[in-house]
């Protein structure tokens, strides 16, 4: 099956047609069920009486808010295809729904959700659609904001599909920079159809252990190297606005002299580095400044 991440924006994949066509599907109404309820298990929530209030991120035409109502939660979700929103209005679910982009971080007041479930959505954020997205920074404000609307305590669970065993690690490692707790659920995991990808976290410690030490630890022997190695793939069709992402100029035999790239030709290429989720560092007055020769 093919990845829709790498062929266009979510909010240009998912239009009116495509909206519709998903959203009446029985299969994909099935599935959307089968890992809402897993996500909602894994949330482990207490048995009582009070209701909680959730948020679906991603929550696309609110398919997996309708498990949730049934399963007796309040519920708000947010996604950025306007299309996916209207078929959920016009099927009057019982959540609220608002247009968002999840890179840009979740909009809502401090400590408000109970918990957060999220359905096949996170791994849009590794693809960039322009030269200005850079998917570490993404990640990390989607990330940053979820943990800031969630009660301290409060888990998220979020599935997505890992293109690859380096995107996995991208994604729950910028959980855990900003201060989750937690770490990656694999059910069925000698399956290849049938394996589903859950990130498991929490809003603050977990059994007691500082995440920042647990990040320290982990960065000591030896994951620094391997999360500085991660590469994240571009959009692969020229369709997008904009067309592709650019690839630089081409080299021939006589324009590869150092005098003529300059600063403009630096920043360019540091720009498209970033877009491929490369650690580059930042932009200061000595970028691109020509060195002076040495005796």
């Amino acid at each position: 099956m093919s990845r829709p991440e790498i062929s266009a924006p979510p909010q240009e994949f998912y239009n009116d047609g495509e909206a519709r066509k998903y959203t009446s599907s029985s299969r994909v109404i099935e599935i959307q069920d089968r890992l809402t309820e897993r996500a909602v298990e894994l949330l482990n929530f207490p048995k009582d009486d009070f209701p909680r209030l959730l948020l679906d991120v991603g929550c696309g035409s609110g398919l997996s808010g309708d498990r949730l109502t049934e399963l007796g939660y309040q519920w708000i979700g947010m996604d950025i295809s306007e299309s996916m929103l209207q078929v959920a209005q016009d099927r009057n679910i019982e959540g609220g729904v608002i247009q968002y982009d999840m890179g840009h971080g979740c909009p809502f007041r401090p400590g408000i959700f109970d918990g957060c479930v999220s359905i096949s959505a996170v791994q849009w954020l590794c693809n960039a659609d322009h030269a200005q997205q850079e998917p570490r920074k993404r990640l990390n404000t989607f990330f940053t904001q979820l943990y800031r609307c969630l009660k301290r305590g409060a888990k998220a669970v979020l599935q997505f599909y890992p293109d690859g065993a380096k995107q996995a690690e991208l994604i729950t490692m910028a959980a855990l920079r900003v201060g989750f707790s937690g770490g990656l659920v694999v059910d069925y995991p000698n399956s290849t159809r049938a394996k589903k990808y859950f990130l498991v976290l929490a809003a603050g410690s977990l059994d007691g252990v500082s995440t920042a030490n647990m990040i320290r630890e982990r960065f000591k022997a030896g994951e620094a190297d391997a999360f500085k190695s991660v590469r994240v793939r571009g959009r692969s069709n020229a369709s997008l606005k904009g067309g592709k992402l650019s690839s630089g100029p081409k080299q021939t035999a006589n324009s590869g002299h150092q005098h003529t790239k300059g600063k403009a030709w630096v920043l360019k290429k540091k720009r498209q580095a970033r877009c491929r989720g490369q650690v580059i560092a930042e932009d200061s007055k000595y970028t691109g400044r020509k060195r002076k020769d040495r005796l």
